[in-house]
């Protein structure tokens, strides 16, 4: 593995963690436990929740409106958050180190 590719692996794993944290504080400030989320967005298993909440995984594109809507959040700003932790050199490129 290339030194970069080193550095994007943890930049982006120390970025999936930061944002758990960050969708396990919505969540929190929307009284909702895992289960409820979950039954909010009609997943079958919490434990989805709590994978994303530990930094593993990603949620899928086809359902960002759904968990902007489920945690109270702004589209588009909520969208640009999970964009800027799961596509960062992407992000950067398109909005120009200001955003980050």
């Amino acid at each position: 593995m290339l030194a970069a590719e080193k550095d994007y692996s943890s930049l982006s794993r120390d970025l999936r963690v930061g944002l758990g944290h960050w969708l396990k504080s919505l969540r929190e400030d929307q009284g909702l436990t895992q289960r409820d989320l979950a039954d909010r967005l009609g997943l079958e298993y919490y434990t989805f929740i709590s994978q994303l909440e530990t930094g593993r995984g990603k949620i899928p594109p086809n359902r960002y409106l759904d968990w902007a809507k489920a945690l109270g959040q702004d589209p588009r700003a909520f969208v640009t958050r999970l964009f800027s932790c799961y596509d960062p050199i992407t992000h950067e490129i398109i909005m120009g180190n200001d955003s980050l």
